[in-house]
C-alpha cells in the first residue's frame, strides 16, 4: 500500500496537550497497527503522519480498534480503588467483554489483588504507598509497565515522580488514571464497544480541528491552561472548562513516551538522580513575564523537540531515552544552560526546534504548562565558542546571584545576564550584533556590580572575577555606533610601568594579576596599594575619565617615563572623539560598553583589518576642535621626527577644571619647548567642552589619525599626505 501524508492540524506543539496528543497518535497506532507504517514529523504548527492510512482511514482506526492504554494508579486517592473514591468508569471497564479493554481489565484485576494481599483498604501513605508501588511493578503485566514507568521511578532514595504526570498520576486534586477512564465511558459505550454519538465530531476535531460543539466541562489539568477555564477566560469573571474528551485520552497515551529512569552521574553526589527527557531546572527569564518567582514556585521545565524528517517510533523512543543537551562537555542543568545547548547544536541530531514549556503555578495554586518560547536548533559562534569560555565562572556566579543573601544590584545583573542569553539564543539572525553587544554588556554588568559587592559576600561565596574572554567579542558586538568604538578603543589601551602591567580593567576593579601573566585571578585584598589604581565610580563618565587619565599621569611620572606611553590594539577615530566632546553620544552605554569589553584579552597578535571598528562614509573627515588637538600633541606617544614632549600634568588638570585659555596657553609654552613648530593661537576654550577635551586625551590615536588632527594646529609639523 501507498503511504499517506495526513496533516493533523489539530496536533500543534501548543498547548502541552495538543503536542503530547501527537506523539500519542504515532504510538498507539504503531504499537497497535504495525502494518501502518507509521511515522511523524513537525511541519510548520502541525504535526504531519506518514501511514499506509488516509484521514477517513486514521479516524475509523480509533474508533473502531484502539485499545487504550492500562492507566491506573491505586496507590492515589480519587484513583477509583478506594471507599470514597468515584469508581463508576472503573468498574464500567472492569464489567466490559469488549476485546479491546482486555489488557485494561487484566490491570484493574492486578491492582485490586495488590491492595488485597498488602491488607489496603485506605489510600496508602508514605512506606505503604512505596511498598505498593513495587508491589504494581513486580505483578503487572508487560502491557502495563510503560504507564509505571512514565508514573513514577522507585530509586534507593525512594520513590520519585516524573513531572509530567504530576506526582504519580495525579497534580493537586485532578486524578489523571480515573479521569482517563471517565473520558473513555464518554467516547466508547462499554456495552456494545460501538463509539458514542459525539465521538466521532469529537475525534475529528482532535486530529484535524474541525469545529465541533458540546466540549465537556471536564478537567484537563496542566495539559492545556486555556481550556481548564477560570478566571478571564471568558466575557465574564468566570468560566468552565471545555474539554474534548478525545484530547485528554491522546495526550495521556503520548506522555508515556517521556519514560524517567534513574540513574548514576559521575558528577552528582546523590546515589541516584532522577533524569527526565529533556527536563531542567526552571530559569525565570526569556519570556515576556519572566519573574524570580517563577523560578522558585515552579516544578520545572521541559523542552520539547520538534524534528523535520519523518521518524517511526523506535526512533523517538530512541530519541527521548536519550533526551540529554550539553554544554561543552556536560549535560544541561536549567533552562539558561538548555538554550545555550540549542545555540551550539549540543543536542541530539535530527531536531529543528524546542517548544520550552514551564510548569509554573497559576491560578491559585495549580501548575501549568505554559508555553514560553520555542527556539531553533543553529549553530551560534557567540554561545558555542565566545560564551563557552567563561562557562565555568558562569555556574558559580548564577546561583550564587539567585541565593537568599544575594544584594539586590547582584539579583539584577544575573537576571539581565541570563535575558541576554535568552535574546541570543533566540535570534533568527546569527550575526545579529545588537544582541551579542547585549550579552557582552550583560558580562560588564555582572563583573561591575560583583566588584562593587559586600567583600564578606564574595568570599562566603567563593566568587572570583571574570577570567578574560576571547578577542572574537570584538568583531561580534561591532553595531558600527561611535559608543561602541570609543569604549573598545580604550578598553584595549594598556602599557606597563616598572614591568608591571596595566590595562584600563585596572582602574575599572580591584583585581590581580600573577606576576607575568594577563589572566585575571583574584580580587585585591583591602590593604594592597594596587588598590588605589581603582577609579570607577557610579556617578559621570566624564569624572571617571579624568579621574582615570590622573591616575595614569600619576604612574607615568613615578615611573620616569619621558613622554605619554600609550599603547592600544584598537583606535579611536576623531569623528568619534568629536562627538564625544560635543556631548553627542551615550555615555550610560558607553560605560556599559567599556566594563563588557574590559573583559576582553587583547593581547596576542596584532589586530587585522577585518577585526577593526571603523565609522561608515565620509564620518572620516570630521576632526575634533583645535583646543583638543593642541592638548593632544602634547600627549602622543609618537610624533614625526622621534619628537618627544615631557609629560605635564598641569596641562591636563586646568583643562579637567574647565579652564581651558591658560590649558591652551600651556600646551603652546610645551610644545614650542619641544621644538615642534606649533601655530601661536591661544584657544580660550572653557567650561564642560574643556573638560571633555581633557577627558579624550584617553583615547589612543594611531599616527594617521594624529597627523590628520594635527594639521589644524601644526601645518608645518604634519604635511598633507601624498595625492597618488
Amino acid at each position: 500500500m501507498n503511504l499517506e501524508k495526513t496533516s493533523l492540524i489539530g496536533c500543534s506543539p501548543v498547548p502541552l496537550a495538543s503536542y503530547l496528543k501527537a506523539l500519542g497518535i504515532l504510538r498507539v497506532l504503531s504499537q497497535q497497527c504495525p502494518d501502518a507504517r507509521a511515522k511523524g514529523f513537525w511541519q510548520g504548527n502541525a504535526f504531519t503522519l506518514v501511514s499506509t492510512y488516509d484521514r477517513e482511514g486514521l479516524i475509523d482506526f480509533f474508533l473502531a480498534r484502539y485499545a487504550p492504554s492500562p492507566v491506573v494508579a491505586p496507590w492515589n486517592g480519587g484513583s477509583g480503588f478506594h471507599p470514597k473514591d468515584n469508581a463508576k468508569a472503573l468498574d464500567a471497564i472492569g464489567a466490559s467483554t469488549l476485546p479491546t479493554f482486555a489488557t485494561y481489565r487484566e490491570t484493574l484485576l492486578a491492582a485490586r489483588t495488590a491492595l488485597t494481599s498488602l491488607g489496603l483498604k485506605e489510600k496508602p501513605e508514605k512506606e505503604a504507598k512505596e511498598i505498593l508501588l513495587l508491589r504494581c511493578r513486580n505483578t503487572f503485566s508487560e502491557a502495563a509497565l510503560e504507564w509505571l514507568d512514565s508514573a513514577f521511578v522507585l530509586t534507593d532514595d525512594g520513590a520519585k515522580y516524573p513531572p509530567l504526570l504530576g506526582t504519580g498520576g495525579n497534580d493537586g486534586r485532578l486524578e489523571f488514571t480515573n479521569n482517563f477512564m471517565q473520558r473513555l465511558t464518554e467516547v466508547f459505550d462499554l456495552s456494545t464497544g460501538q463509539p458514542t454519538a459525539d465521538s466521532p465530531a469529537f475525534l475529528s476535531h482532535a486530529l484535524f480541528d474541525t469545529p465541533t460543539k458540546y466540549l465537556a466541562d471536564s478537567p484537563i489539568g496542566q495539559f492545556s491552561p486555556s481550556a481548564s477555564g477560570g478566571a478571564n477566560a471568558t466575557t465574564g469573571f468566570d468560566a468552565k472548562s471545555a474539554v474534548n474528551p478525545w484530547d485528554f485520552i491522546l495526550a495521556l497515551e503520548g506522555a508515556m513516551l517521556f519514560a524517567a529512569a534513574a540513574v548514576k552521574r559521575l558528577e552528582s553526589l546523590s546515589p541516584g538522580q532522577l533524569v527526565y527527557p529533556f527536563c531542567v531546572q526552571p530559569s525565570g527569564a526569556g519570556y515576556g513575564s519572566a519573574t524570580q518567582a517563577d523560578e522558585n514556585d515552579a516544578r520545572c521545565e521541559i523542552w520539547m523537540p520538534l524534528w523535520s524528517a519523518p521518524s517511526s517510533l523506535d526512533e523517538i523512543k530512541s530519541l527521548f531515552s536519550e533526551g540529554r543537551a550539553w554544554v561543552g562537555k556536560r549535560t544541561v542543568k536549567n533552562g539558561v544552560d538548555f538554550a545555550l545547548a540549542v545555540s551550539s547544536l549540543g543536542v541530539d541530531r535530527g531536531i529543528g526546534e524546542f517548544q520550552r514549556y514551564g510548569f509554573h503555578v497559576r491560578n491559585g495554586l495549580a501548575y501549568f504548562a505554559t508555553p514560553l518560547q520555542r527556539l531553533r536548533v543553529h549553530r551560534d559562534s557567540i554561545a558555542s565558542d565566545l560564551l563557552a569560555a567563561c562557562d565555568g565562572w558562569l555556574q558559580r556566579f548564577l546561583p550564587k546571584a539567585k541565593g537568599d543573601t544575594a544584594p539586590g544590584s547582584i539579583r539584577r545583573a544575573a537576571a539581565r545576564l541570563e535575558a541576554a542569553i535568552f535574546a541570543r539564543a533566540a535570534s533568527a539572525q546569527d550575526n545579529n550584533p545588537d544582541n551579542a553587544q547585549e550579552l557582552l554588556v550583560a558580562l560588564g554588568e555582572c563583573e561591575r556590580t560583583l566588584s562593587r559587592a559586600s567583600e564578606k559576600w564574595r568570599i562566603d561565596s567563593f566568587l572570583k572575577p571574570l577570567p578574560p574572554l576571547s578577542r572574537g567579542w570584538i568583531k561580534a558586538i561591532d553595531n558600527h555606533t561611535p559608543e561602541y568604538r570609543l569604549a573598545a578603543s580604550l578598553a584595549s589601551l594598556s602599557v606597563r610601568f616598572k614591568k608591571e602591567f596595566y590595562p584600563v580593567r585596572r582602574h575599572l576593579e580591584p583585581v590581580k594579576v600573577i606576576a607575568g601573566e594577563k589572566a585575571w585571578t583574584d580580587w585585591l585584598d583591602k590593604a594592597d596599594p594596587a588598590r588605589n589604581e581603582v577609579v570607577w565610580h557610579e556617578g559621570s563618565v566624564i569624572d571617571v575619565l579624568c579621574a582615570m587619565m590622573r591616575r595614569r599621569l600619576l604612574l607615568a611620572k613615578s615611573a620616569g617615563e619621558p613622554s605619554w606611553p600609550e599603547y592600544a590594539r584598537l583606535t579611536a577615530w576623531p569623528t568619534d572623539i568629536a562627538a564625544f566632546i560635543e556631548g553627542r553620544i551615550d555615555e550610560t552605554r558607553f560605560a556599559q560598553l567599556l566594563w563588557g569589553l574590559s573583559l576582553v584579552d587583547f593581547s596576542g597578535d596584532a589586530i587585522t583589518g577585518d577585526e577593526m571598528p571603523t565609522p561608515p562614509g565620509k564620518a572620516h573627515d570630521e576632526t575634533p576642535p583645535a583646543f583638543y588637538a593642541q592638548l593632544k600633541l602634547c600627549f602622543a606617544s609618537r610624533l614625526p621626527g622621534d619628537k618627544r614632549v615631557p609629560i605635564e600634568p598641569i596641562i591636563f588638570n586646568l583643562a579637567a577644571s574647565r579652564d581651558g585659555a591658560r590649558a591652551s596657553t600651556q600646551a603652546l609654552s610645551r610644545l614650542h619647548g619641544s621644538s615642534i613648530p606649533v601655530t601661536q593661537i591661544q584657544i580660550p576654550l572653557s567650561g564642560d567642552a574643556a573638560r571633555r577635551s581633557a577627558a579624550a586625551l584617553l583615547f589612543p590615536l594611531w599616527d594617521t589619525q594624529l597627523a590628520a588632527l594635527g594639521r589644524a594646529v601644526a601645518p608645518d609639523f604634519f604635511p598633507q599626505p601624498s595625492l597618488r
